[in-house]
């Protein structure tokens, strides 16, 4: 019975495309030239075509299309809508939606929706943030209208998401202009569309308003856009995988069209290489920033999961699936233990909500992994990580902790190499305190990306050296440099000694001793002929602080949370410089917070020396008892004393030494 059903739908639904395809302009005839009519699928339409009767063609090319079933797609596949009527669609796309089909257009979390008019003006730049310009081109309101048309049934949906389509693909002909082809042609977002459009695709297909006409039109576009993808890869970064990743989409889905074994193996062939340029020995994407580095996770796995919904996962290798599950273990790493992680570089504030999902991801490719089980099933199944404080070889990304429980303590820091390409910031030495369940000590984010002057002014600001955790000389930025000269675990010491060329005549060696697996001490050392103003700067999150100028004290104090306390020490005068500075945990958005600078003028040549003790605690502040001072100091050693609460600690390193 429901096969003769779903026969007569398909005769009504095709009867109607008719009498709208006799009210349409004829098709171009040149789609059917990049068709592999060969195929045996498509004999009817070869029929057609070699008959001159291209209306038919169409026709039965829809017709196809519609019945198609042994090509699958990752999220949505047509013969799904009927188990999407009355399902639930999130708050957040069914406003997308609905304000998409008013030509409220959600283009940045940043941004909100924008009013792009009744007629719309694809052009429209209301800030001039180059990211809204090119995000627009994402159309991140299309797919919510395919998934409320399938929870409503309501064709208002589908006719508008064609008439904004072929509203678009009239106004942004490729080539029309050089600033349009910078902007709605940049490869990154046509990719994206080539990705997003399959979905859309698939959605909308069975539509009444889905004619053999617009199936031409979609599938002419279609094919423009992912030739200019294959002639314009970006040449490095984030970009070039995730074009690579969507061209696999293209020819995966589209298998069709007579180029697309060679888009896919275009996608395979970059993503493949790529692994071995952008992910370093470690594990970890070069670029530097955790962000992108889930980006390039997420990027590979996605080429792959087409390639075997389309029966083509014979294209990778078992090195590029175990190369991934290296990245995993990487990004669990440098990850606090409720998954979040820092926000160096261009990276924004996380949930573990977000996070739990993306293990579930993985688990579903690598269901043998008990790490990855165990958080996939939030600790239900599979086991713990067993290490504990870890650095990555190449990167430099180095984390120390007790545990991986809620009542753990972790300080993750970057002390390494200098990150590829865009997304990272000039702060090597920086790092982020988590204790207890909240980052005591975040890193400031990153804000805006780019655009006109007063944008990029914006951006400058959170790239600044002078806001971040790490040694500075006159306020100015650092150069990234650095090599590891010591690393060492053991049961109630952790330590690391790194040094970094931070200016042209100033070395900045930070050793950081992780002391009982409590707390922590900082050694700074400024070493070169440079002379000026050292900084050594602390920032705190969003809330209240307090500062003791003569002992050189600044310390959190918020009521019913754990705080922090950092105490500065060395053999010179020190000066302690109250901030005021704000941080961004999401684009766009700022809050203000503390931070101190702990200054000592270097005037000749000999090393400026500083320790920081950083002590996270409970609640309201202790009234510690905290004395430091340097025993021996050279050019590859250094002792120190620490008294603290009745208890004396004898710290330090020596780089001639194997321990």
């Amino acid at each position: 019975m429901n096969c003769i059903k779903n026969r007569i739908s398909i005769i009504v639904t095709i009867l109607f495309c008719i009498t709208i395809f006799a009210q349409e302009s004829t098709v171009d005839i040149k789609v059917f030239e990049l068709l592999d009519l060969e195929l045996a699928s498509l004999k009817k339409v070869k029929v057609a075509v070699d008959k001159g009767s291209y209306d038919k063609a169409a026709i039965e090319l829809l017709i196809y299309y519609r019945n198609r079933m042994h090509i699958k797609h990752p999220e949505v596949n047509s013969n799904e809508k009927q188990s999407w009527l009355g399902k639930k669609i999130s708050a957040t796309n069914q406003e997308k939606a609905n304000k998409g089909m008013e030509h409220l257009f959600f283009i940045h979390k940043g941004y909100g929706y924008l009013d792009y008019g009744k007629d719309i003006d694809w052009d429209f730049w209301p800030i001039k943030d180059n990211e809204i310009r090119w995000q627009v081109n994402r159309m991140y309101w299309w797919i919510p209208m395919g998934e409320m048309y399938w929870a409503t049934g309501d064709e208002k949906y589908a006719k508008e998401w064609i008439f904004q389509f072929r509203d678009w693909v009239n106004d942004n002909p490729l080539g029309l202009s050089k600033e349009n082809d910078r902007f709605a042609w940049r490869p990154l977002e046509t990719s994206r569309r080539l990705q997003d459009q399959t979905t859309m695709f698939n959605f909308f297909l069975n539509s009444k308003h889905f004619t053999p006409q617009f199936l031409i039109e979609f599938l002419k576009n279609y094919y423009i856009q992912a030739e200019r993808v294959s002639a314009n890869y970006t040449k490095i970064g984030n970009h070039r995988l995730f074009q690579a990743q969507r061209m696999i989409y293209a020819g995966g889905f589209f298998q069709e069209f007579k180029n697309a074994r060679r888009w896919r193996k275009e996608g395979v062939d970059i993503l493949t290489k790529e692994m071995e340029i952008q992910v370093l020995d470690d594990g970890f994407h070069f670029e530097m920033s955790q962000h992108y580095h889930l980006g390039a996770i997420e990027t590979f796995l996605r080429g792959l999961q087409m390639a075997q919904l389309c029966n083509l996962e014979g294209e990778f290798s078992e090195e590029y699936l175990q190369t991934i599950k290296k990245m995993i273990y990487a990004n669990l790493n440098v990850s606090f233990p409720d998954l979040t992680y820092p926000m160096f570089g261009d990276a924004w504030k996380t949930t573990t909500k977000g996070l739990t999902k993306k293990f579930k991801e993985w688990h579903a490719i690598f269901p043998e992994d008990q790490i990855i089980k165990y958080y996939a099933t939030k600790g239900k199944f599979g086991e713990k990580p067993r290490f504990l404080s870890e650095r990555l070889s190449t990167t430099g990304f180095t984390s120390f902790r007790n545990g991986w429980g809620m009542q753990s303590t972790a300080l993750i820091m970057r002390a390494g190499i200098a990150g590829g390409w865009f997304h990272t910031q000039p702060d090597n030495g920086t790092f982020e305190l988590w204790y207890k369940g909240v980052n005591l000590m975040p890193d400031a984010g990153c804000y805006v990306y780019g655009g006109e002057k007063e944008i990029l002014d914006m951006r400058n600001w959170y790239r600044q050296s002078s806001i971040h955790q790490t040694l500075t000389l006159n306020d100015e930025d650092i150069l990234v440099d650095g090599k590891k000269l010591k690393w060492e675990v053991s049961e109630n010491l952790d330590y690391i000694v790194y040094e970094n060329l931070s200016y042209k005549d100033l070395k900045h060696r930070r050793s950081v001793f992780f002391v009982d697996k409590t707390f922590f001490v900082i050694v700074d050392e400024a070493i070169g002929n440079a002379t000026g103003e050292i900084k050594v700067r602390n920032q705190i999150k969003e809330g209240k602080a307090g500062y003791n100028f003569e002992q050189n004290k600044f310390w959190s104090n918020n009521s019913n949370q754990p705080n922090v306390l950092v105490s500065s020490f060395s053999n010179l005068p020190i000066k302690t410089i109250e901030e005021d500075l704000k941080i961004s945990y999401y684009y766009r958005k700022e809050i203000q917070r503390k931070g101190v600078a702990f200054s000592i003028q270097k005037k000749d040549e000999k090393p400026v020396r500083m320790i920081s003790i950083v002590y996270p605690f409970d609640n309201k502040i202790k009234p510690l008892n905290i004395n430091c001072n340097f025993i021996e100091v050279s050019s590859d050693k250094v002792t120190l004393k620490l008294e603290m609460e009745g208890m004396v600690y004898n710290l330090g390193y020596n780089l001639s030494k194997g321990k």
